[in-house]
């Protein structure tokens, strides 16, 4: 029973990854490296940014413009332009903001086996054991901050790329 237990864990938490989308994990990058470079008062341009998170300009670019629209994160025109956080938006930026901007809240509501339709009444095979999953990954999201994630990168704690 413990084997099928962890086994229907793993499952779980597998599919929780893949429900963010490619578009969602260099969101969450490139908001860690903006919230980086504007606490060293730096904007940051396109390029720069899809260099540090190593992603095309172009998709990295749209990923921007997500985030712009989200209010997320400022851009600025100009030979000083480019992109950074309000520093006062900096202090409570979560996790769970930026999924939401880019995702929505389908990661919060998913089947952990990809069915369109799972519920209480008619349940998948997984459903009870993925919804504890699902929830840890909503409380870790809504408790995370950008704040604290960019710091870890500043001491060399983290990383964004491989």
């Amino acid at each position: 029973m413990f084997v099928f237990y962890l086994k229907i864990t793993y499952i779980c938490i597998i599919n929780l990854i893949l429900m963010f989308s490619k578009s969602c994990e260099y969101a969450i990058r490139a908001t860690i490296y903006i919230a980086k470079q504007t606490k060293q008062d730096k904007r940051v341009g396109i390029k720069d940014i899809a260099n540090a998170i190593n992603s095309p300009n172009a998709f990295t670019g749209k990923i921007l413009q997500q985030l712009s629209k989200a209010k997320i994160i400022e851009s600025a025109k100009g030979p000083s332009g480019g992109f950074s956080i309000n520093n006062k938006k900096l202090l409570n930026l979560k996790l769970s903001e930026i999924v939401t901007a880019i995702d929505g809240d389908s990661i919060y509501k998913g089947c952990g086996l990809g069915f369109k339709e799972c519920s209480e009444k008619k349940p998948c095979p997984v459903h009870n054991k993925f919804k504890i999953v699902r929830n840890e990954l909503k409380n870790m999201l809504e408790n995370t901050k950008i704040n604290e994630l960019s710091d870890n990168l500043e001491k060399g704690l983290a990383f964004l790329q491989r």
